[in-house]
């Protein structure tokens, strides 16, 4: 169970990091690619980080079960789950509002324009406008979970703290 909880937890944070960590990319200049420009190397990095959150987004639904299992087990030996439900049901209901945003995305996904399928620049133009595009559509899926990734990693971290693992007592 303890294994199980861990995992969890981390789940939870790295979708919370996806929903609450893709607001903003910074596309300074970089002093490489001149002033206002925008070098390959930096075009590439920033589409490999939307491609790692996008992929991160995909796994949301076994990151659902999975809580909702640890929930229900720890329901089971007495402990009380009702904020944990509760934060779990709102990021479940945020997740079925951004799914449409997401599943818009794909289509940014699968053409990649402006980079190759190992994720390098082939045109600098259209990758700038394929990043830049994709940020927009990450952007829109934060407004759409609306805080409820922080709101779950908050809710385990209070039950976390409620509910501390018991201390094991050595054989001997």
């Amino acid at each position: 169970m303890i294994l199980l909880f861990k995992k969890t937890v981390l789940l939870a944070l790295v979708a919370a990091l996806a929903t609450l960590g893709v607001s903003t990319l910074s596309f300074g200049s970089v002093s490489a690619a001149g002033p206002g420009q925008i070098s390959n190397e930096r075009l590439e990095k920033v589409w490999a980080r939307q491609l790692r959150i996008y992929a991160l987004m995909g796994h949301t639904d076994k990151f659902v079960e999975k809580a909702q299992q640890m929930i229900e087990r720890a329901s089971e030996n007495g402990k009380d789950v009702s904020e944990l439900q509760a934060a779990l049901d709102a990021f479940e209901t945020a997740l079925k509002d951004a799914q449409p945003v997401y599943e818009s995305a794909k289509g940014i996904v699968n053409s990649h324009q402006g980079f190759d399928d190992n994720g390098k620049v082939t045109d600098a133009e259209k990758a700038k406008e394929t990043v830049r595009v994709m940020g927009e559509k990450m952007k829109e899926i934060k407004a759409a979970m609306d805080g409820t990734g922080k709101s779950l990693r908050e809710a385990l971290k209070a039950f976390r703290q409620a509910n501390p693992r018991p201390e094991r007592t050595p054989i001997p």
